[in-house]
């Protein structure tokens, strides 16, 4: 199991920049990917970027050139670094661990609430 905590969120104006951190309680590297969602009202939850033990990243077209998923090993902790942010960012992310053994469990983060007015 893994227990992910969030934080970082709040309200920006648009063009901002913001950075959400995720702290989890075991070793990143033992997890084979961590990533972070978003989930605006009304819309259903999206990946916005993700990150595996061995490095490799992907992200959501529309983040593209904006967001940067990185990790710090040695604190067991996930960033998502999000600049030029715009209003429709405005949602509430959602970090996630996917472990894979004989099944994939994925366990999720409370969320933290990202505002960007215009």
């Amino acid at each position: 199991q893994v227990q992910l905590v969030e934080s970082g969120g709040g309200l920006v104006q648009a063009g901002g920049s913001l950075r959400l951190s995720c702290a989890a309680s075991r070793n990143i590297l033992s997890i084979n990917a961590m990533g972070w969602y978003r989930q605006a009202p009304g819309k259903q939850r999206e990946l916005v970027a993700a990150i595996t033990s061995l490095g490799s990243t992907n992200y959501a077209d529309s983040v593209k050139g904006r967001f940067t998923i990185s990790r710090d090993n040695a604190k067991n902790t996930v960033y998502l670094q999000m600049n030029s942010l715009f209003p429709n960012d405005t949602a509430v992310y959602y970090c996630n661990a996917r472990i894979t053994t004989f099944i994939t469990y994925n366990y999720w983060g409370q969320g933290t609430q990202v505002t960007v007015s215009s």
